[in-house]
């Protein structure tokens, strides 16, 4: 599948440049601050480029909401090693800092913890980039619709449940209000990261 315009200009300048010279303990705080920043650059930029587009195509319908989860998806498959686009050395070098990142987060784990993940290692991290984007995922959703419209809302109903249970977006596509307390109160609304990103891709030209 050939990579959409938006995957070619992904604001994931900021993950290029990180410094991977640290095992202080703290690498895996750095890397959630690197891709949240490349999260909330990107959600900014396409909310812009989404409100210009419409001010001359009144008669495009498409869903700020979906635009920022297809980017969403794409950081997601980036961290976890999965994304398809070949670029140029730059995608090549992104992949080796983020092993670099994660090789910390593994050296600084102890006992059962990094037992968990053994092998881990000489299968570039998988396992353990597949558990710190599950774990932090709800954290980048909200960088990357930091600039999204009050109103915006999620196309499907998810919040909270899913089919006749789940419920729409609040405001910004978000799930909760950032007041309330619990496992659904700041819920993802998407669940593209979790589709491969080539039938992602088939779907966005579609």
């Amino acid at each position: 599948a050939c990579a959409p315009y938006r995957r070619l200009h992904l604001c994931n300048k900021n993950m290029e440049n990180m410094d991977t010279n640290n095992n202080d303990g703290k690498a895996k705080d750095n890397l959630l601050l690197e891709v949240c920043m490349a999260a909330k650059y990107e959600g900014e930029t396409l909310t812009r480029q989404h409100y210009e587009h419409k001010l001359t195509n009144s008669d495009v319908n498409i869903n700020i909401c979906t635009v920022l989860a297809r980017s969403f998806a794409d950081i997601g498959d980036i961290v976890r090693g999965r994304d398809l686009y070949g670029r140029d050395n730059k995608k090549d070098k992104l992949q080796e800092q983020l092993k670099q990142y994660f090789n910390n987060i593994y050296d600084n784990l102890e006992g059962v913890a990094q037992n968990h993940y053994n092998g881990d290692k000489n299968n570039n991290y998988y396992q353990l980039r597949e558990d710190w984007w599950t774990a932090n995922r709800e954290t980048v959703w909200e960088a990357i619709t930091c600039d999204a419209p009050n109103n915006a809302q999620y196309f499907r109903q998810t919040c909270g449940g899913s089919g006749k249970t789940g419920t729409l977006t609040k405001d910004k596509c978000r799930c909760g209000d950032g007041k309330k307390t619990g496992t659904n109160a700041d819920q993802v609304p998407t669940y593209f990261d979790y589709v491969p990103q080539y039938l992602r891709w088939f779907e966005e030209w579609a």
